[in-house]
């Protein structure tokens, strides 16, 4: 291993620690516990074929988008669970905060955060005043991952960067 990547998962062991750890309130594992689920696939599916199906234009065709991008941003986290097989953090580090019902499958990348940045961007990029209310709805999608116990912070980074491209993608290609 590499100098450069054992600092690297140093840093992303620190900054789960830090947030899954000393950031822990009873005021935000009541909140986090909830929130992380607008990244479930119950929420996320049933929000774009809400959206899709009852939406006036211009929104229904945002929300089939979204949908749309949803779909095949599962894919490629399919696949990086399947090749880089990650334990969960609450697995490997001791002491780590987490809570009822933890997942048991590889952690990276998260599906919940590929999932909230693949739906919030289509209609961030409909309409940019949106990211004042999405982006930080996803944000919190993210961090609530980490606090959970569930996810590294790379493993969230690279759920951001693959819902958010494929979601992109999708928007540019439709256009």
């Amino acid at each position: 291993m590499t100098r450069l990547l054992q600092k690297l998962i140093r840093l992303d062991q620190k900054l789960f620690v830090g947030i899954n750890g000393r950031l822990h309130r009873s005021f935000l594992n009541f909140w986090l516990y909830y929130l992380t689920h607008l990244g479930g696939a119950t929420f996320t599916i049933l929000a774009t074929l809400l959206i899709w199906l009852a939406a006036p234009e211009p929104w229904n065709k945002t929300g089939l988008q979204a949908g749309v991008a949803l779909a095949i941003s599962h894919l490629p986290v399919a696949l990086a669970k399947k090749t880089y097989p990650r334990v969960r953090p609450y697995l490997t580090l001791p002491g780590t905060n987490t809570f009822r019902n933890p997942l048991t499958d590889h952690s990276f990348p998260s599906g919940h955060t590929t999932a909230i940045f693949s739906v919030t961007m289509p209609f961030i990029a409909a309409m940019p005043a949106l990211a004042f209310v999405l982006g930080p709805v996803a944000l919190i999608v993210a961090i609530s991952r980490i606090y959970l116990g569930l996810h590294y912070p790379s493993d969230v980074l690279a759920g951001a960067v693959i819902g958010t491209s494929v979601a992109l993608g999708t928007v540019a290609l439709w256009t």
